[in-house]
């Protein structure tokens, strides 16, 4: 039988744990002369869930001003629901633009 010694070990340095939240991203919708208004309402109700009223809210700020916020998400949720609504415009023949940006 052998006996084992176990010796003890300190360690002086402390482990410094830093966390850092993920970023989160805004997905914009951009302005075009093609695309019609409900189209673009219905897109923000159905993808982003939003209210109807906060829908014709987002829809003006987009034709009056160019472009707006329409939700900020983690990457993966803003990356899906970008896709989403681009494949749903495009599919009805709309070129509206989505864009993602860090917030």
């Amino acid at each position: 039988m052998t006996t084992e010694t176990i010796e003890e070990i300190n360690i002086d340095e402390k482990i410094k744990k830093e966390i850092v939240e993920p970023g989160k991203w805004n997905v914009i919708f951009m302005n075009d002369d093609t695309t019609p208004m409900e189209f673009v309402i219905e897109l923000l109700m159905i993808v982003f869930k939003h209210s109807r009223e906060s829908a014709e809210k987002v829809m003006l700020q987009v034709h009056e001003k160019g472009s707006a916020v329409v939700g900020t998400y983690m990457f993966e949720i803003a990356e899906q629901k970008t896709t989403e609504a681009t494949q749903c415009a495009r599919q009805q023949g709309f070129p509206l633009g989505i864009l993602m940006e860090k917030e």
